[in-house]
């Protein structure tokens, strides 16, 4: 009787677990019998995998970051490589976190293992000189949005587009009465959603700023109703002491998860780039985002030049136009942030009826059962295992 099928997974952080949750769901509709195992997050655990280390330990964002956690990440390649070798999978697969699981992909690959990157690294926004290593490194990368695949054509790196897991799981029209009865929000509340990230560092960073930005805006428009969504309890104390520090007695909701309810009550949304703005797009919500590093990494992308687009945050990205206003640095101050959160809780009917239009072009494009078109994926590029890698 052959023995089941066994892949490898290395997924970083919150969203990096979702979709390792998504594929693992739907690898196992095509084969029930098959086994997965690696770092992975509660709902990957729930989905099935066996859990070699927690996906927190990547959550790790930016250059200077990095750096000291060098020899912790280190360590933890250095055990997976020989987990791995002593019993090796059909394939391998990486989600997100590239600084990690690009280096890794790379070790295994070598040593005769099946090697796929699920979410692209953002290769064709900054340090392009990437797109070889990844080549090298990966037998095919799995991409969530449209424009990625082209790039990766004009270098001869194997990629398929298979659309964002996100966009099928959240409705093409969010139901805002509903959402807003299950969070306890009248329908006459005027709704901020809050979401300053899912790492700590994002936190860290951003947290204070979001929180003067709110509080301007509640002395120029009057009483808001501020929700934030956060992804640990860890995280949502951290942003609740500096909510109390910068707001002092300013009610807020804080809930533990809860994202896609709290972005479907919401006016408006200031929000952390990341996939969270998706997340926004999805919800049809008009947004605000924001982005800081940390100074040594933002003063080393500036100096040397390693930034190659217009826009960072997906909607804008997806778009190719500056549909939301976005932030950097230290352009994202409480008032630059609490200015253009006025405008998109102002925005006219026209105004907010062809944002949302522009949301749902987006949302379409990206609907395509992505966690089933990755299954599919990676499923043949496992039953390629016999042949030597290219």
């Amino acid at each position: 009787m052959a023995s089941p099928l066994t892949i490898a997974l290395v997924a970083g952080e919150a969203s990096g677990d979702n979709l390792g949750a998504a594929l693992i769901e739907a690898i196992r509709a095509r084969d029930p019998d098959a086994r997965f195992w690696g770092v992975a997050g509660p709902r990957m655990r729930a989905a099935g995998c066996e859990v070699f280390a927690d996906s927190e330990q990547l959550a790790i964002m930016g250059l200077a970051e990095v750096l000291r956690h060098l020899p912790r990440l280190f360590r933890l390649r250095s055990r997976i490589v020989r987990a791995v070798q002593a019993a090796p999978p059909a394939v391998f697969v990486g989600i997100d976190a590239p600084e990690f699981n690009l280096g890794l992909a790379r070790k295994l690959k070598a040593a005769g293992i099946r090697t796929v990157q699920y979410v692209s690294p953002q290769v064709w926004a900054w340090r392009q000189g990437r797109v070889r290593t990844i080549g090298e490194a990966c037998d095919l990368v799995l991409c969530l949005l449209p424009f990625e695949t082209a790039f990766y054509a004009r270098h001869g790196v194997q990629a398929e587009f298979v659309g964002h897991p996100l966009a099928d799981q959240f409705p093409l029209v969010p139901d805002r009465a509903a959402a807003r009865a299950a969070l306890g929000l009248r329908s006459e509340d005027r709704v901020l959603a809050i979401l300053p990230g899912s790492r700590m560092g994002e936190v860290a960073r951003l947290g204070e700023c979001f929180a003067g930005a709110a509080q301007w805006l509640s002395r120029q428009l009057g009483p808001i109703r501020c929700i934030a969504p956060m992804v640990s309890p860890a995280l949502q104390a951290v942003f609740e002491q500096q909510w109390r520090h910068v707001a002092g007695q300013q009610p807020l909701d804080l809930l533990t998860g809860q994202s896609q309810l709290a972005l479907a009550a919401a006016d408006a949304v200031l929000v952390a780039s990341g996939t969270a703005t998706l997340e926004t797009l999805l919800s049809k919500r008009p947004m605000v985002v924001a982005y800081r590093l940390a100074p040594l990494t933002a003063a080393l992308l500036r100096r040397f030049k390693l930034v190659k687009v217009a826009h960072f945050s997906q909607p804008n990205l997806l778009a190719g136009d500056s549909l939301v206003p976005e932030f950097f640095q230290e352009q994202a101050t409480p008032a630059a942030l609490g200015a253009a959160l006025r405008d998109a809780l102002e925005l006219s009917p026209e105004a907010r009826a062809a944002l949302e239009s522009r949301f749902l072009e987006i949302h379409h494009r990206l609907r395509r059962d992505g966690a089933g078109l990755a299954a599919d994926a990676v499923l043949a590029v496992a039953r390629q295992r016999g042949r030597s890698p290219g």
